[in-house]
């Protein structure tokens, strides 16, 4: 038997469980030449998903309507013919919300569960690693003494954020939701300030206390106000590097903010948006780089692992709630 998640209807506003669909099917999977047998292990659930689930322009297309939704999952190979895997391998990739599918081996990359947890390959050892390694090094050309704000810096990527920061001798200062993320950003990741938006009354006064000198780079992830009140605190020649804006993603109108060009302009300030695939020629490095921090005790990670197939959609809505603790992943 295998269960699918499929895209019910396109969301208005923040998703709810009514936009998927849950379907069963009792017919065996046969495996020809050249294909394998997978079954789902550990599916990621991010943010940017949220972008697909809408019919608009993107830099990947729209999810389509009563079809299979994909994130990044790590499988185990049950059955092969491909000579390039074989029966108990655990691989990962960009593949369905499916309990049990057929692939053709192509876009997968064998993982070693004995070098890191599985769902680390999803993390800090996949694309949230990639992100937060390739952003701040490529556009935020960090140089030693610097202050970094980073913003949903409980996430997933802005925790690892903020590690490479103070590993490349940077003031870091993390921006969250909660107390507990606060004290968290602190004593687990190493941040030197932290900053609970929602129960500050002023955060570019905030902003300003916490980073006198003013900021150098901000890694933002969430856009809206919080990074309305960054900017007002750059310094001259700062990089702003736009991973994402979890703030506005379920807006069912045009967002309002501030107009930025005054500030780049004054500041001669770098602003630059990307998704990790520009750089896919730097993922050796990075990855390398990530991995022997890890080994050697200079990098952690927080997950969040929710069990079950079936909770898949609630995991990606709670995103948005804030409910996650470093990277959100679901465990089947």
């Amino acid at each position: 038997m295998t269960k699918t998640i499929l895209l019910k209807n396109r969301p208005e506003g923040k998703p709810t469980t009514n936009d998927f669909e849950f379907v069963t099917d009792d017919s065996e999977l046969t495996v020809n030449k050249g294909e394998l047998l997978l079954e789902t292990a550990y599916v990621s659930v991010d943010p940017y998903l949220r972008g697909r689930m809408s019919d608009a322009k993107s830099y990947v297309p729209p999810f389509e309507l009563n079809k299979a939704i994909q994130s990044g999952v790590i499988a185990k190979v049950i059955s092969s013919k491909n000579d390039n895997f074989n029966e108990g391998d655990y691989v990962s990739g960009m593949l369905d919300w499916k309990t049990k599918q057929i692939s053709s081996g192509d876009g997968l990359n064998k993982v070693d569960p004995s070098k890191a947890p599985l769902s680390a390959y999803l993390g800090i050892l996949g694309m949230t690693g990639l992100t937060a390694y390739c952003g701040l090094t490529e556009i935020g050309k960090p140089k030693e003494g610097e202050t970094l704000v980073v913003s949903g810096a409980a996430g997933a990527v802005g925790s690892v954020v903020g590690q490479i920061g103070k590993l490349l001798g940077l003031k870091v200062i993390g921006i969250a939701g909660t107390d507990e993320k606060i004290e968290l950003l602190k004593s687990k990741f190493g941040f030197d300030e932290g900053i609970n938006y929602k129960t500050t009354d002023n955060m570019k006064e905030a902003i300003a206390k916490a980073a006198p000198n003013g900021v150098d780079v901000y890694f933002d992830n969430v856009g809206g106000s919080i990074s309305d009140a960054v900017l007002m605190n750059i310094n001259q020649f700062a990089r702003i590097v736009v991973c994402g804006a979890i703030s506005v993603y379920n807006s069912t109108e045009l967002p309002k903010g501030l107009s930025v060009q005054p500030l780049l302009v004054k500041n001669s300030a770098l602003m630059q948006g990307f998704i990790v695939s520009n750089y896919s020629d730097k993922f050796p490095e990075a990855i390398d780089k990530l991995a022997t921090w890890l080994g050697d005790d200079k990098l952690t990670y927080s997950e969040t692992i929710v069990e079950g197939f079936n909770n898949l959609p609630q995991a990606f809505i709670d995103l948005f709630d804030g409910k996650n603790k470093g990277k959100m992943v679901v465990k089947i």
